[in-house]
């Protein structure tokens, strides 16, 4: 291998790694059984079900806001347990004028 060719590889590989040390809002993936991390988003974070969709055969993808803007990602598995995976601020939802449909 060249020098020239392990520049580009070299690169790639700190850009990928970059995003591992930067600061998130949650420390670790919260996951409990669905009904009661429901509730939880429900009642401590008043947020509702704002979107969701198939992830696969065995997941679903849904994200939770809250009147303030602030949302919570969850993947819900088939097995009735459900983890909060990403939390931020400033939720806006886009309206299509002719929504897609999968």
């Amino acid at each position: 291998m060249t020098r020239v060719s392990v520049i580009p590889i070299l690169c790639l590989s700190l850009g990928l790694t970059a995003p591992a040390l930067a600061k998130s809002p949650i420390a670790e993936v919260i996951c409990e059984p669905t009904g009661r991390l429901h509730d939880k988003l429900k009642r401590q974070f008043r947020s509702e079900r704002v979107a969701s969709g198939v992830r696969g055969p065995e997941q679903v993808m849904e994200v939770w806001s809250s009147e303030r803007g602030d949302w919570t990602m969850v993947v819900t598995y088939a097995t009735g347990t459900s983890c909060i995976v990403a939390m931020g601020q400033n939720w806006l939802t886009h309206a299509a004028e002719t929504p897609a449909r999968g």
